[in-house]
Protein backbone atom coordinates (compact mmCIF):
# COMPACT_ATOMS: atom_id res chain seq x y z
CA UNK A 1 0.00 0.00 0.00
CA UNK A 2 2.66 2.44 1.25
CA UNK A 3 4.52 1.65 -2.75
CA UNK A 4 1.39 2.70 -4.11
CA UNK A 5 0.90 6.04 -2.76
CA UNK A 6 4.84 6.87 -2.53
CA UNK A 7 4.43 5.88 -6.50
CA UNK A 8 1.62 7.65 -7.64
CA UNK A 9 2.71 10.75 -6.01
CA UNK A 10 5.93 11.18 -7.82
CA UNK A 11 4.32 9.94 -10.40
CA UNK A 12 1.67 12.81 -10.62
CA UNK A 13 4.46 15.15 -9.46
CA UNK A 14 5.61 14.76 -13.11
CA UNK A 15 2.17 14.55 -14.51
CA UNK A 16 1.31 17.73 -13.05
CA UNK A 17 5.08 19.38 -14.04
CA UNK A 18 4.38 18.32 -17.58
CA UNK A 19 0.74 19.68 -17.68
CA UNK A 20 1.71 22.86 -17.01
CA UNK A 21 4.49 23.13 -19.30
CA UNK A 22 2.18 22.79 -22.16
CA UNK A 23 0.09 25.27 -20.45
CA UNK A 24 2.24 27.87 -20.36
CA UNK A 25 3.87 29.76 -17.58
CA UNK A 26 1.75 32.29 -15.96
CA UNK A 27 2.06 33.42 -12.15
CA UNK A 28 -0.38 32.77 -9.60
CA UNK A 29 -1.35 36.45 -9.53
CA UNK A 30 -2.15 36.30 -12.79
CA UNK A 31 -4.54 33.07 -13.49
CA UNK A 32 -7.70 33.75 -14.82
CA UNK A 33 -11.06 32.16 -13.86
CA UNK A 34 -10.78 29.15 -16.00
CA UNK A 35 -7.45 28.75 -15.51
CA UNK A 36 -7.71 28.44 -11.55
CA UNK A 37 -10.88 25.91 -12.39
CA UNK A 38 -8.53 23.77 -13.65
CA UNK A 39 -5.72 24.18 -11.17
CA UNK A 40 -8.47 23.14 -9.00
CA UNK A 41 -10.19 20.48 -10.81
CA UNK A 42 -6.55 18.68 -11.54
CA UNK A 43 -5.72 18.95 -7.83
CA UNK A 44 -8.55 17.35 -6.69
CA UNK A 45 -8.36 14.50 -9.31
CA UNK A 46 -4.10 14.16 -8.19
CA UNK A 47 -5.94 13.85 -4.30
CA UNK A 48 -8.04 11.29 -5.42
CA UNK A 49 -6.39 9.30 -6.94
CA UNK A 50 -3.74 9.23 -4.17
CA UNK A 51 -6.75 8.67 -1.32
CA UNK A 52 -8.18 6.04 -3.79
CA UNK A 53 -5.01 4.02 -4.54
CA UNK A 54 -7.01 0.87 -5.50
CA UNK A 55 -8.33 2.45 -8.67
CA UNK A 56 -6.50 2.60 -11.71
CA UNK A 57 -4.41 5.80 -12.66
CA UNK A 58 -5.87 5.70 -15.69
CA UNK A 59 -8.86 7.50 -14.87
CA UNK A 60 -6.91 10.46 -13.44
CA UNK A 61 -4.59 10.81 -16.33
CA UNK A 62 -7.22 10.97 -18.91
CA UNK A 63 -9.56 13.94 -17.29
CA UNK A 64 -6.16 15.80 -16.73
CA UNK A 65 -5.05 15.43 -20.73
CA UNK A 66 -8.36 16.38 -21.32
CA UNK A 67 -8.56 19.38 -18.77
CA UNK A 68 -4.96 20.21 -20.67
CA UNK A 69 -5.69 19.86 -24.08
CA UNK A 70 -8.86 22.19 -23.22
CA UNK A 71 -6.93 24.63 -21.45
CA UNK A 72 -4.90 24.65 -24.58
CA UNK A 73 -7.78 25.31 -27.10
CA UNK A 74 -9.41 27.81 -25.07
CA UNK A 75 -5.63 30.10 -25.12
CA UNK A 76 -5.33 29.61 -28.48
CA UNK A 77 -8.94 31.07 -29.32
CA UNK A 78 -8.38 33.78 -26.51
CA UNK A 79 -5.00 34.99 -28.71
CA UNK A 80 -7.17 34.93 -31.88
CA UNK A 81 -9.96 36.56 -30.66
CA UNK A 82 -10.51 39.51 -27.79
CA UNK A 83 -14.16 38.70 -27.77
CA UNK A 84 -13.38 35.23 -26.55
CA UNK A 85 -9.98 36.49 -24.20
CA UNK A 86 -12.58 39.53 -22.37
CA UNK A 87 -15.24 36.24 -21.95
CA UNK A 88 -12.59 34.11 -20.32
CA UNK A 89 -10.15 36.38 -18.74
CA UNK A 90 -12.78 39.14 -17.97
CA UNK A 91 -11.01 42.47 -18.53
CA UNK A 92 -9.36 46.07 -16.87
CA UNK A 93 -11.98 48.50 -15.62
CA UNK A 94 -11.17 51.97 -15.19
CA UNK A 95 -12.17 52.91 -11.66
CA UNK A 96 -10.90 56.02 -11.34
CA UNK A 97 -11.42 58.32 -14.48
CA UNK A 98 -9.36 61.57 -14.25
CA UNK A 99 -9.94 61.58 -10.44
CA UNK A 100 -13.40 60.63 -10.17
CA UNK A 101 -15.06 57.59 -8.84
CA UNK A 102 -16.30 55.40 -11.43
CA UNK A 103 -19.42 54.46 -9.07
CA UNK A 104 -21.43 52.31 -11.84
CA UNK A 105 -18.49 50.19 -12.86
CA UNK A 106 -17.77 49.72 -9.00
CA UNK A 107 -21.54 48.59 -9.10
CA UNK A 108 -21.47 46.36 -11.90
CA UNK A 109 -18.26 45.03 -10.71
CA UNK A 110 -19.70 44.50 -7.10
CA UNK A 111 -16.59 46.23 -5.75
CA UNK A 112 -17.08 48.17 -2.83
CA UNK A 113 -15.38 51.62 -1.31
CA UNK A 114 -13.55 49.40 0.64
CA UNK A 115 -12.08 46.88 -1.24
CA UNK A 116 -10.81 50.17 -2.80
CA UNK A 117 -10.03 52.16 0.18
CA UNK A 118 -7.49 48.54 1.24
CA UNK A 119 -5.98 48.59 -1.74
CA UNK A 120 -4.92 52.34 -2.28
CA UNK A 121 -3.74 51.60 1.51
CA UNK A 122 -1.58 48.60 0.61
CA UNK A 123 0.02 51.04 -2.09
CA UNK A 124 0.35 53.73 0.44
CA UNK A 125 -1.94 56.33 -1.80
CA UNK A 126 -3.60 58.43 0.99
CA UNK A 127 -6.17 59.90 -0.68
CA UNK A 128 -8.04 59.82 -4.01
CA UNK A 129 -7.78 62.98 -4.80
CA UNK A 130 -3.94 61.91 -5.73
CA UNK A 131 -5.41 59.57 -7.91
CA UNK A 132 -5.54 60.86 -11.80
CA UNK A 133 -6.67 56.92 -12.93
CA UNK A 134 -6.87 53.75 -11.05
CA UNK A 135 -7.40 50.71 -13.03
CA UNK A 136 -9.11 47.41 -11.84
CA UNK A 137 -7.18 44.45 -13.38
CA UNK A 138 -8.69 41.20 -14.23
CA UNK A 139 -6.94 39.63 -11.71
CA UNK A 140 -8.45 41.73 -9.10
CA UNK A 141 -5.52 44.10 -8.55
CA UNK A 142 -5.28 47.53 -8.52
CA UNK A 143 -2.87 50.06 -10.65
CA UNK A 144 -2.60 53.20 -10.03
CA UNK A 145 -1.30 56.38 -11.70
CA UNK A 146 -1.17 59.25 -10.29
CA UNK A 147 -1.78 62.96 -10.86
CA UNK A 148 2.22 63.88 -10.28
CA UNK A 149 3.47 60.76 -11.85
CA UNK A 150 6.01 62.31 -14.93
CA UNK A 151 4.35 59.43 -17.32
CA UNK A 152 0.80 60.76 -18.45
CA UNK A 153 -0.11 58.23 -21.28
CA UNK A 154 -3.57 56.81 -20.92
CA UNK A 155 -2.63 53.25 -18.91
CA UNK A 156 -5.63 51.31 -21.48
CA UNK A 157 -5.16 50.18 -24.79
CA UNK A 158 -6.85 51.63 -27.86
CA UNK A 159 -6.42 48.79 -30.09
CA UNK A 160 -5.26 45.46 -29.62
CA UNK A 161 -4.54 42.87 -32.29
CA UNK A 162 -6.00 44.99 -35.16
CA UNK A 163 -9.27 45.15 -32.91
CA UNK A 164 -10.59 48.83 -31.39
CA UNK A 165 -11.07 48.83 -28.04
CA UNK A 166 -14.27 50.85 -27.57
CA UNK A 167 -14.84 50.76 -23.85
CA UNK A 168 -11.42 52.37 -23.43
CA UNK A 169 -12.02 54.65 -26.81
CA UNK A 170 -14.78 56.46 -25.23
CA UNK A 171 -12.98 56.78 -21.81
CA UNK A 172 -10.58 59.12 -23.80
CA UNK A 173 -13.92 60.85 -25.15
CA UNK A 174 -12.69 59.74 -28.89
CA UNK A 175 -14.49 58.08 -31.70
CA UNK A 176 -13.62 55.60 -34.32
CA UNK A 177 -13.72 58.46 -37.02
CA UNK A 178 -10.36 59.83 -35.05
CA UNK A 179 -8.61 56.51 -35.36
CA UNK A 180 -9.53 56.35 -39.35
CA UNK A 181 -8.19 60.38 -39.87
CA UNK A 182 -4.85 59.11 -37.53
CA UNK A 183 -4.49 55.54 -39.90
CA UNK A 184 -4.90 57.39 -42.82
CA UNK A 185 -2.16 60.00 -41.85
CA UNK A 186 -0.02 56.98 -41.23
CA UNK A 187 -1.29 55.19 -44.27
CA UNK A 188 -1.73 52.23 -41.78
CA UNK A 189 -4.36 49.75 -41.84
CA UNK A 190 -6.41 48.62 -38.52
CA UNK A 191 -5.41 44.62 -39.13
CA UNK A 192 -2.06 45.45 -39.20
CA UNK A 193 -1.89 46.75 -35.55
CA UNK A 194 -0.61 44.65 -32.92
CA UNK A 195 -1.20 47.20 -29.90
CA UNK A 196 -1.69 51.06 -29.67
CA UNK A 197 -2.37 53.06 -26.98
CA UNK A 198 -2.91 57.16 -26.21
CA UNK A 199 -0.74 59.60 -25.00
CA UNK A 200 -0.46 63.52 -25.26
CA UNK A 201 -3.86 63.50 -27.96
CA UNK A 202 -1.96 61.24 -30.01
CA UNK A 203 -2.51 57.02 -30.99
CA UNK A 204 0.85 55.45 -30.70
CA UNK A 205 1.26 52.29 -32.89
CA UNK A 206 2.77 49.00 -32.22
CA UNK A 207 2.63 47.00 -35.82
CA UNK A 208 2.52 43.46 -36.04
CA UNK A 209 5.75 42.07 -37.38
Amino acid sequence: MIFRIIFRTVFFYFVVGISYKIMGKREVGELGTFDLIINMLISQLIALSIENYKTTIMYVVVPIIILVLLQVFLSFLALKNNKVRNALDGRESVIINKGKLNISEMKKLRYSLSDLFVQLREKSVKSIEDIDYAVLENNGSLSIFKKDDKNKSFPLPIILDGEIEMDNLNYINKNIKWISDILVKKKIKLDEIFYAFYNNGDLYIIKKD
